[in-house]
């Protein structure tokens, strides 16, 4: 097949790649400081404590901080979208994670940020010819048949171009940006300075712990050549399940910083919401489940990014899942600690419950934050617990992060004291930290396709599986 060159208009204000060096990171950060610290205060005001305004201050105050929403939404998508990397990945986050808006305002804060779930603002067309140049050792004419200089997606650590093979495939290639290597290093480098500085505080939150796993986790996620090898293991966990597709990897054209698989359609997260019958929501919705946790309790294998930009949907409740460089391989103990207070949950055994979470979490009986987190987790696990159909919404969602931000807020700040006193937050196991991730970003998903659906059944078998198999097809380098 001859060579084809797919021209595209180039955007002449696209850079080549985005800023790497700390200080010029922590500079744009700081510059949302003056939009983003009222609003984070307004946020805490009201999802924390009850109001003492009078009527006309509140709708002041209302009036007030609808327009600063929009234009804080703004600012953060044009900042967090030229620094990609973890600003890129946080604003991601916070676009579909229900509660984490200022309460009253999620739609609106939201609606600026959710551009950047899978159309974040790309780098220029040379930028990645380049890349793929140094990583393939030819311009990408000469390695695929056709090449869109266009991307057709970007996201925080790279962006997306269609091409076709010499054999006649439609594939995705994605492209690392340049630097972003060290743009992340730095990020990191700079949150692991301000944990530092704010030590005596952040022992209590053991943001040290934190900060380690992500550092693991992140870094881990720039080599395409293990998200390539991940695929493919969630391709084999998942065999013979015709609901759940996994695009090909094409092994002979991926790199470290190149990855190529095959090009699968299909309906992206804010269609499929918006134009789906209930009946295919509830069997996406049992799918996005079944992939989750069949991984996750039967293997081992954590899939760490749940936002809607990783999915396309297809007919039949069928779903494509496109991304598998947040992936972590769990502990099997830690998986088994896990299937046991979730078995605790199911079998109303609240004594074993409460066992596990202080032998597996990490909770302290005898610390006044016991009720709140006990009570908390087992919100978490009521949709397994139950026999009946759960039906899924974003104010379900919203009022499980309420109800955490609340009851911390109930114990820091008590009657009669001026200064507020940081509750200390259960040491969890360091492997537990994309759990935490997950829970409140499937909770955001399945919320959005008001998914209704029995997921004891789904789950069951896994959770009541004595053993963790070691995943298909992996072994640690």
């Amino acid at each position: 097949m001859p060579y084809s060159f797919l021209s595209m208009p180039d955007d002449p204000k696209a850079k080549d790649r985005p800023p790497t060096s700390r200080l010029g990171r922590l500079a744009r950060l700081a510059a949302l400081a003056p939009r983003s610290i009222p609003l984070a205060m307004e946020t805490a005001r009201r999802a924390l404590g009850p109001s003492v305004r009078t009527e006309e201050e509140e709708r002041e105050s209302r009036r007030r901080v609808t327009e600063e929403v929009k234009k804080t939404g703004k600012a953060m998508l044009r900042t967090l979208g030229e620094m990609k990397g973890l600003p890129l990945k946080f604003g991601q986050m916070a676009s579909y994670v229900d509660g984490l808006a200022p309460p009253g305002y999620e739609e609106k804060f939201q609606a600026e940020l959710k551009k950047l779930l899978d159309k974040a603002p790309p780098l220029s067309a040379q930028a990645a010819i380049d890349v793929v140049t140094a990583e393939l050792g030819a311009h990408p004419t000469e390695i695929y048949a056709e090449w869109e200089r266009q991307p057709f997606a970007a996201a925080s650590i790279g962006q997306v171009h269609r091409a076709l093979t010499k054999g006649g495939d439609r594939v995705a290639v994605k492209v690392q940006y340049p630097g972003i290597d060290k743009a992340i290093e730095n990020d990191l480098k700079t949150f692991g300075m301000l944990e530092s500085m704010m030590s005596p505080i952040t022992r209590k939150l053991n943001a040290k712990q934190t900060l380690d796993e992500l550092t693991r986790v992140f870094k881990d996620e720039l080599d395409y050549t293990r998200e390539a090898r991940m695929a493919d293991v969630f391709r084999r966990i998942h065999a013979g399940d015709d609901r759940i597709v996994i695009p090909e990897v094409h092994h002979g054209t991926t790199t470290r910083r190149v990855l190529t698989t095959e090009l699968v359609h299909g309906q992206s997260y804010a269609e499929f919401c918006a134009t789906a019958s209930q009946e295919d929501k509830n069997r996406a919705g049992e799918t996005i489940w079944s992939f989750t946790f069949r991984s996750l309790l039967r293997y081992g294998v954590l899939y760490a990014d749940p936002h809607p930009g990783n999915y396309r949907f297809l007919e039949g409740g069928r779903v494509a899942f496109l991304d598998f460089g947040c992936v972590k391989i769990m502990p099997p103990d830690l998986v088994g600690g896990m299937k046991r207070y979730m078995r605790a949950a199911m079998d109303a055994d609240w004594h074993e419950l409460d066992r596990a979470l202080v032998e597996v979490l990490g909770y302290d009986p005898h610390d006044e934050t016991w009720d709140l987190y006990r009570s908390y987790t087992i919100e978490l696990l009521m949709p397994i617990a139950t026999h009946d159909v759960w039906c899924c919404s974003k104010d379900k969602a919203r009022e499980t992060v309420a109800y955490l931000a609340r009851g911390i807020r109930g114990i820091a700040f008590k009657d009669g004291e001026t200064l507020p006193n940081l509750p200390k937050v259960p040491k969890m196991p360091q492997d537990f930290t994309f759990v935490n991730r997950l829970q409140w970003g499937l909770a955001s998903v399945l919320a959005g396709l008001e998914t209704q659906a029995r997921f004891r059944p789904i789950v069951e078998p896994w959770v009541r599986a004595p053993d963790v198999l070691p995943p298909p097809g992996w072994e640690d380098p």
